[in-house]
């Protein structure tokens, strides 16, 4: 199957910068797209940014000029460069994947999540 294993959360000061990772590994055929979702709480998951395999980018307007989405389609990683980050950015942050990946002798598609990584902004 197809795991996503993120790092770089952590805690910060306002105005700080972080730099989140997500590499996909498995049975992968294709990735379409990868991007960041993120849930506070008392809040329902969001979506933070998306990229896909051409480098097109969607952020969401509260994120926009600040946080910068990439990949790297040889390491099959996406990374999330946060900066000017405030108190409302504190949140968990997932990573999710877009994949068409091998299942015995086909392949299937699927949509798949990281485990979450705290990011958490704070004086």
């Amino acid at each position: 199957q197809v795991q996503l294993v993120e790092s770089g959360g952590g805690l910060v000061q306002p105005g700080g910068s972080l730099r989140l990772s997500c590499a996909a590994s498995g049975n992968i055929f294709t990735i379409y797209a990868m991007g960041w979702y993120r849930q506070a709480p008392g809040n329902q998951r969001e979506l933070v940014a998306t990229i896909t395999g051409d480098g097109s980018t969607n952020y969401a307007e509260s994120v926009k000029g600040r946080f910068t989405i990439s990949r790297d389609n040889a390491k099959n990683t996406v990374y999330l460069q946060m900066t000017s980050l405030k108190p409302e950015d504190t949140a968990v942050y997932y990573c999710n994947a877009d994949i068409t990946y091998n299942h015995r002798i086909t392949t299937r598609r699927g949509d798949f999540w990281g485990q979450g990584t705290q990011v958490t902004v704070s004086s």
